[in-house]
């Protein structure tokens, strides 16, 4: 069930995943869980603790425009692949 509801927004189970831990701070790069009911992203830190943070605040990496990976939002993410399953 988690790794449907993580497909549906264009994730991977385990896939790495960069945040911040307060405004400010360095990037930090965690491992995706799972989709929560509230629409939050939750992951597990560098030192093993989960945490729930909201897609705009969470980054995994995608192809750019050149094909290159770069880091783009979930947020972004979601939208784009909801789009591309339409067609």
């Amino acid at each position: 069930m988690a790794e449907r509801t993580l497909n549906a927004v264009g994730l991977r189970l385990a896939e790495p995943i960069r945040f911040k831990r307060h405004d400010g701070g360095r990037w930090l790069v965690g491992k995706v869980v799972r989709v929560e009911p509230d629409g939050s992203i939750t992951l597990h830190d560098p030192d093993g603790a989960a945490r729930s943070l909201r897609p705009e605040l969470v980054m995994v990496r995608r192809p750019g425009s050149r094909g290159r990976l770069v880091w783009k939002t979930v947020s972004e993410v979601a939208v784009t692949w909801e789009q591309l399953e339409l067609f």
